[in-house]
């Protein structure tokens, strides 16, 4: 049996309101080689929060150690806790093929292209302005001025949009997944993602 074609790491944003869990989920519904990475945080689990699933929660001497051994693809320090990017799952997913999912905001988003160049990144962008405000008023979740500074945030997250490698538009769920899913198998196709079933095919 031969080698398989190295997979993907997909760097994914949007600003808030613009769908990105819902997309994320329909991609690995409708693609089995599609997987999310799963970030680890040292804060406690909310109600519904399940470990290993939404999160790999941990100690802060646990997470300390993951630092000192360079297991992190990146990581930041939000007040009291830690949240990072395990490395290990990321390169067995890659290595098995699969397209790996990493969810992140812009300037995460940046400092994993430098460490980790070869990484496909999609920019997720809202219809219009008008569109995100009611998106973000339809939650329910928010107080106005907490979707004031939400949208203040997301003009900042779309200035930075041409820093990405596409820009995918969510204006209808099902396209905006067709557009994600259109871009992963192509970068899949492309020629360095290709070798080893040339080689495979040269070599039966």
């Amino acid at each position: 049996m031969g080698l398989k074609d190295k997979g993907l790491l997909v760097v994914i944003s949007a600003p808030a309101g613009c769908g990105k869990d819902t997309v994320i989920a329909e991609l690995k519904k409708a693609d089995d080689n599609v997987k999310q990475s799963i970030s680890m945080t040292t804060r406690a689990p909310r109600e519904g929060e399940v470990d290993g699933v939404d999160y790999y929660f941990t100690t802060v001497e646990n997470f300390e150690k993951n630092i000192f051994n360079n297991g992190f693809l990146e990581y930041v320090k939000y007040g009291i806790n830690y949240y990072g990017t395990p490395k290990k799952a990321i390169e067995e997913n890659i290595n098995e093929g699969k397209s790996v999912i990493l969810k992140i905001e812009v300037e995460g988003a940046g400092n994993v292209r430098k460490i980790y160049p070869d990484a496909i990144s999609i920019f997720i962008m809202p219809p219009s302005f008008s569109e995100l405000s009611r998106r973000l008023k339809n939650r329910g979740t928010e107080t106005p001025e907490d979707i004031e500074r939400r949208l203040k945030i997301a003009e900042t997250e779309i200035e930075r949009a041409k820093e990405y490698d596409y820009i995918v538009i969510n204006d209808d769920l099902s396209a905006c997944v067709d557009d994600v899913l259109s871009i992963i198998r192509a970068e899949h196709l492309k020629y360095n993602n290709m070798k080893n079933t040339i080689e495979n095919i040269i070599n039966n």
